[in-house]
């Protein structure tokens, strides 16, 4: 790192538990982003402000005036732009040491493994859950860390599985049967600090991830009500027939 980054990150090094060790670990680290959205807005801003080297940012969609209200990387002149070359401009003005590379498509199953399989983690940001199906099978596969977050209404979770060292819990275990019939924010609203908070927090378990410091735990589930203010925990079992990870 050059001075200007040695500044630019010194509270981050300042601390015993992360020091220049942790620092240079998110610099060197690759993390793939699906879907620029709420989640992925929030997400990406943290982890790029943080120092990571290189975000890979994934999505198809143009941004529109609706998405204004929760997807704060974007303004009014992104309106009918690419979401991922809008989200590329900002974070670049924001920290220009970070590599964007930005992904314009529909993701289909081989495609993910090509980017998966390059990243050191992935934040899944999407509301398809066919796409959630297929990040968590490929991340599982290969063995790469996934952080996953979702909101709606007044309802957020959170979710990361480390599946570099631990095999027993996966994504489908808690969801075997979701299909894009069930419920999104497009379709049912959402308020758009509870998807912020799930953003944030999945910025946070990949920098504690990709660091070494701090803990995270595998497959424990965290549901945050945002009408009430209120965070319960859930600690899942492995199921047995799970198609992914099953024995």
């Amino acid at each position: 790192m050059n001075d200007l980054q040695l500044e630019r990150y010194s509270r981050q090094i300042l601390m015993p538990d992360f020091d220049i060790e942790g620092q240079l670990k998110l610099n060197e680290s690759n993390v793939l982003v699906v879907g620029l959205g709420g989640l992925g807005n929030i997400a990406s801003l943290y982890l790029s402000a943080a120092g990571v080297g290189k975000l890979t940012l994934v999505d198809h969609d143009e941004v529109e005036l609706s998405n204004l209200a929760r997807q704060v990387l974007y303004s009014n002149d992104n309106i009918h732009m690419a979401k991922v070359s809008a989200a590329k401009e900002q974070l670049l003005k924001q920290n220009p040491h970070t590599q964007i590379v930005a992904v314009q498509e529909k993701m289909t199953y081989a495609r993910l493994a090509d980017y998966i399989q390059s990243a050191d983690l992935v934040l899944d940001c999407t509301d398809n859950f066919t796409v959630r199906q297929a990040i968590n099978k490929t991340c599982f596969q290969t063995q790469t860390n996934l952080v996953t977050g979702a909101g709606i209404r007044w309802q957020g979770q959170l979710q990361s599985f480390l599946f570099s060292d631990q095999r027993q819990i996966c994504y489908q275990c808690l969801y075997p049967h979701l299909d894009d019939e069930m419920l999104n924010c497009s379709e049912s609203g959402v308020i758009s600090p509870v998807i912020g908070t799930i953003g944030v927090l999945q910025a946070l378990d990949a920098i504690k991830i990709l660091s070494g410091c701090g803990t995270v735990e595998h497959g424990k589930l965290r549901l945050f009500d945002g009408a009430q203010g209120q965070w319960r925990e859930i600690r899942l079992t492995q199921d047995p027939q799970c198609l992914i990870c099953g024995i």
